[in-house]
């Protein structure tokens, strides 16, 4: 299952909410988000003014992905985890239960090691909570709960009615 299949309940963005608003105050950062492996944010947590979140997420992805194929070029699955050291910005991203990607803004007033050592412990619980949301999903759709998408009973007249 994707994580483009997954569904997220209230209850499961509070949870992920929860664990990023501790991450971001444990390590002193400046943001911590989570997005799927698509570039699609789940949650964050911290301060948003100048950033395009959209973009970072999007170049996020590609930016995990461009690197995933360089570690398939020598031989290695994945590099979960990456760094990028600014003058004022660091940014430190790490997959999380190889669905999601984990990202950590901090400046001077944070360290590297400090947040290495906070999101091994975040990255755990929210892949713990990224499998519960799996199963929940892959429960329901066994179960027929999950049914066809709401929209499948749309048709294309019922939209043209929408916008006449």
């Amino acid at each position: 299952m994707s994580a483009a299949d997954l569904v997220i309940m209230d209850e499961d963005h509070r949870r992920f909410a929860d664990v990023l608003e501790r991450l971001r105050s444990d390590a002193n950062a400046n943001l911590t988000f989570l997005q799927d492996r698509n570039g699609q944010q789940i949650a964050m947590a911290g301060v948003v003014d100048n950033i395009d979140t959209t973009s970072l997420a999007s170049l996020t992805a590609g930016n995990v992905a461009a690197t995933d194929g360089l570690a398939k070029l020598i031989g290695e699955k994945e590099f979960s985890i990456l760094f990028h050291e600014g003058e004022n910005e660091h940014l430190h991203i790490s997959v999380v239960a190889s669905r999601g990607i984990l990202v950590v803004l901090f400046d001077e007033k944070s360290s590297l090691g400090l947040v290495r050592l906070r999101v091994k412990k975040a990255g755990a619980e929210l892949g713990t909570i990224m499998d519960e949301v799996t199963e929940r999903e892959q429960s329901r759709q066994i179960s027929g709960t999950g049914g066809a998408s709401p929209f499948s009973e749309i048709t294309d007249d019922d939209i043209d009615a929408l916008f006449s």
